[in-house]
């Protein structure tokens, strides 16, 4: 009862402000048809921006900034929030195709560091991976075209494109911005969510690309294959694997733990605050398990990896992950648009926030080319929490087109470590029994 007496106020304020909004909008230019709907649509994000954001948003920010740009991206600016975004019909659409893993493109992940669009993630065997693009990269320009404004979103979208196709990418890299361009060859771009093998003596290795809706089926189908392979212990590959669907993440760590919180979540000033609790019910409570990370795992990878540590059910191995602790909801427009809302944040199982600061592995270790990675990242966010006037405008080499190549064969420092460490972990009972 509490409840519904503090709503019904509560919508009544809401109401009056947007009605406010919309006189003020309203009478600030006379507007036709097309004009109208626009104006129509603007009112119902901004109602959805009031109801559901995270963090309170002033009605007046918001108006102005659609007064001033007349866009529906112009009025998110208010908001402040790189991960809420609206998405016009064909992103929406894109989104939508995004669940089905396949889709014409290059193949890359990517997101949104300080208003610029960066790769996330290479996926692996595919056209952006084999030219050399590298997770950190930040894409400047496609086709010619600057990123500068864009969404994730609305980069993908140029990005992607008919099998065969071309589409020039220019990224700039590392700490000193060195400016690259690749000519990309479009493929038609299947996403595996699961991939297993058994390495050696029972030592199953299963790498979890993303925490799609067919992830758990995935994971489970891979396991009973590894399991008559010999299975004596697990490591868990979620390096470079940019996060899903937090459903996923949750039912992946309720197989391996049977008590204790998997994670919290909560909306603005606390409110709503749930706890996610693992069942009893797990498929594999004791089999000893290593996860991998890198600063490329970010999202629902950061939820897995938190609650095993947390739990202390898993050894966590390699750097310190992206650091994206918040969650967000897709809202269809009435238009056939979307917008996507940061609309809760959520907490690691021992109830730490890892926003910006990402999950600290058990034991560090790195790959080469992971300490460039992560120290570009880490100035990208020192500059990211300055004022807008002290950030700073570094020259750009203009010269570098080429990507240099190792000669010398790639060696995974971190699957080694995890090897060494499952192999303890699978030894020490029959020592102990000893």
């Amino acid at each position: 009862m509490a409840t519904r007496r503090w709503k019904a106020p509560l919508l009544i304020v809401l109401a009056a402000l947007i009605v406010l909004a919309a006189s003020v909008l309203i009478t600030a230019s006379p507007r036709g048809d097309a004009e109208n709907s626009s104006l129509r649509k603007a009112l119902e994000v901004m109602a959805l921006i009031k109801l559901h954001y995270v963090e309170p948003v002033s009605i007046v920010d918001l108006t102005r900034e659609y007064v001033a740009s007349g866009t529906i991206p112009g009025l998110m600016k208010a908001v402040q929030d790189p991960y809420s975004r609206y998405m016009d019909k064909k992103n929406f659409k894109d989104m939508q195709i995004d669940t089905t893993g396949e889709f014409g493109g290059i193949g890359i992940y990517i997101g949104m560091r300080d208003d610029r669009v960066v790769v996330i993630s290479p996926i692996d065997d595919t056209p952006a991976a084999r030219v050399g693009m590298n997770a950190g990269d930040i894409i400047i320009s496609i086709n010619g075209r600057s990123t500068e404004g864009m969404t994730s979103e609305q980069a993908s979208t140029l990005m992607r494109g008919p099998e065969g196709s071309k589409v020039t990418i220019g990224v700039e890299r590392g700490p000193d911005r060195q400016r690259l361009e690749f000519e990309i060859i479009r493929e038609i771009i299947r996403v595996p969510s699961v991939e297993a093998q058994i390495l050696e003596d029972g030592i199953g290795y299963l790498r979890i690309t993303s925490f799609t809706g067919t992830t758990v089926k995935g994971l489970y189908t891979k396991l009973d294959e590894l399991e008559q392979a010999g299975l004596r212990g697990l490591i868990m590959d979620l390096r470079f694997n940019p996060g899903g669907l937090l459903t996923a993440a949750i039912d992946v760590v309720d197989d391996f733990v049977t008590q204790g919180p998997i994670l919290h979540v909560a909306g603005r000033d606390g409110r709503g605050k749930h706890s996610f609790m693992a069942t009893p019910e797990a498929q594999y409570p004791d089999l000893p398990l290593v996860v991998l990370v890198n600063k490329g795992s970010a999202s629902a990878s950061e939820i897995v990896a938190g609650a095993l540590k947390d739990l202390e059910r898993a050894t966590i191995i390699g750097t310190q992950t992206f650091g994206k602790g918040s969650v967000q909801t897709i809202f269809p427009l009435t238009d056939g648009s979307g917008l996507v809302l940061t609309t809760q944040k959520w907490y690691s199982s021992g109830g730490q926030s890892i926003h910006i600061k990402g999950i600290a592995p058990n034991i560090i270790v790195y790959n080469p080319g992971d300490e460039e990675m992560e120290e570009h990242l880490k100035k990208m966010q020192a500059e990211q929490q300055k004022p807008k006037s002290e950030q700073q405008q570094e020259p750009i080499q203009e010269d570098v087109t080429e990507v240099e190549r190792q000669e010398e064969p790639f060696v995974d420092l971190q699957l080694q470590k995890a090897i060494e460490v499952l192999k303890d972990k699978i030894t020490l009972p029959q020592q102990s029994a000893a």
